[in-house]
């Protein structure tokens, strides 16, 4: 049977599984904004405890990568993120979970080689670019500072 590239496409669509997209949206949205509201309400109780605001948002941000990475290592995050979708991966707890999920997959191969070489795999460019920028930033900041 010989088919042109669009009769190709049609067919192909036609027989694609659906994906319930609707569905999806909203799963993530409440997923991420779940993660939300318990970062805030982190915050919020670090304040009750006579921290400012900002060591508060400090702390709450420290405390949501520990949990990140924690649910991580217990297999619980990617049973969460099953569930929903995008909405784990955006805020802070999937940037934990980038770094240590790696890190858990290739421990089979040691510390050095597996854990550590893997650990950033996925999170070190990120790391490596937000510091590169800030020394870029901070150079621009202390030029100006002079003026």
């Amino acid at each position: 049977m010989k088919m042109t590239n669009q009769e190709y496409r049609d067919f192909a669509e036609k027989h694609a599984p659906r994906s319930p997209e609707k569905q999806n949206l909203l799963r993530s949205f409440l997923m991420g904004g779940t993660i939300c509201l318990l970062g805030q309400l982190i915050i919020n109780f670090y304040i009750s405890f006579g921290l400012d605001a900002e060591s508060a948002g400090t702390a709450g941000s420290i405390s949501l990568v520990f949990l990140g990475a924690l649910l991580t290592g217990l297999g619980v995050y990617d049973d969460l993120a099953r569930l929903g979708g995008a909405g784990t991966l955006v805020p802070i707890t999937g940037f934990a979970n980038s770094v240590a999920a790696p890190a858990l997959e290739f421990k089979t191969e040691g510390y050095i080689t597996g854990t550590a070489v893997k650990m950033f795999s996925i999170a070190g460019p990120v790391i490596v670019y937000g510091i590169a920028a800030s020394v870029v930033y901070g150079f621009i900041y202390w030029i100006f500072s002079f003026v």
